[in-house]
C-alpha cells in the first residue's frame, strides 16, 4: 500500500483594508494576521510540518503569510493561484511531482474551503455521514490564518472527490 501523501491546505491571514485605494492583489496583512501568521509558524515547527512544496498565490498577503509560517520546502509564487476556483486548485495539484510526499497551498477562499471540503467528500459529494466535528467546523467556516491538513493514499495525478481525510485543522485563535 503506497505511503499517505499530506496537503496542507491555508487561507492567508487576516489582511489590512487601511488603504481603499490600494490594489486588492498587493493588500498586506494586518496587525492581527501578522500575529495569526506568527502563532500558525510556531504550530507548524512545534508539529513538524516539512512539505516538500509551497505552492503560494502571488497576492502579498499569501505570500506574507507564507513568510511568516516559513514552512521550508521549494517555493513556487503562482500567479493563478490569486483568483483560483477549486477545480483550478485540483488541477495544479494534480501537476505536482508523483513523488512529493507533501504539499502546501496558500491561497485564497472559498477556494481553500472549497477544496478541503471536496477532497473530503463534504461538499454533497460521497458525504461522509454524519458530519461532526473539525469537518463541520470547515463546512461553516474557513477562517483567514486556517490550516487544514489532509492524508490520501492516491497520487497526486489521481486526486478526486472524496479521496483525502481530514487529519487536522487549526485556527489561529485556537493557537492563541
Amino acid at each position: 500500500m503506497p505511503a499517505d501523501k499530506h496537503l496542507f491546505v491555508v487561507r492567508h491571514a487576516k489582511s489590512s483594508w487601511d488603504d481603499p485605494v490600494l490594489d486588492d492583489h498587493e493588500r498586506p496583512l494586518a496587525p492581527r494576521g501578522m500575529r495569526a501568521v506568527k502563532a500558525l509558524g510556531d504550530y507548524v515547527r512545534e508539529t513538524g510540518i516539512r512539505p516538500a512544496q509551497v505552492l503560494c498565490s502571488s497576492a502579498r498577503r499569501t505570500r506574507e503569510t507564507m513568510e511568516g509560517i516559513g514552512p521550508g520546502g521549494e517555493a513556487l509564487i503562482e500567479p493563478q493561484l490569486y483568483d483560483a476556483t477549486c477545480g483550478s486548485v485540483i488541477d495544479r495539484l494534480r501537476r505536482v511531482p508523483h513523488d512529493a510526499p507533501s504539499v502546501m497551498v496558500i491561497g485564497h477562499n472559498p477556494a481553500m474551503q472549497m477544496l478541503v471540503l471536496k477532497l473530503t467528500g463534504a461538499n454533497g459529494m460521497r458525504a461522509p455521514a454524519p458530519i461532526d466535528g473539525d469537518l463541520a467546523e470547515v463546512q461553516r467556516k474557513f477562517p483567514t490564518g486556517a490550516l487544514a491538513t489532509l492524508t490520501f493514499s492516491c497520487g497526486w495525478s489521481e486526486l478526486a472527490p472524496g479521496c483525502a481525510r481530514l487529519a487536522g485543522y487549526v485556527r489561529p485563535k485556537a493557537l492563541r
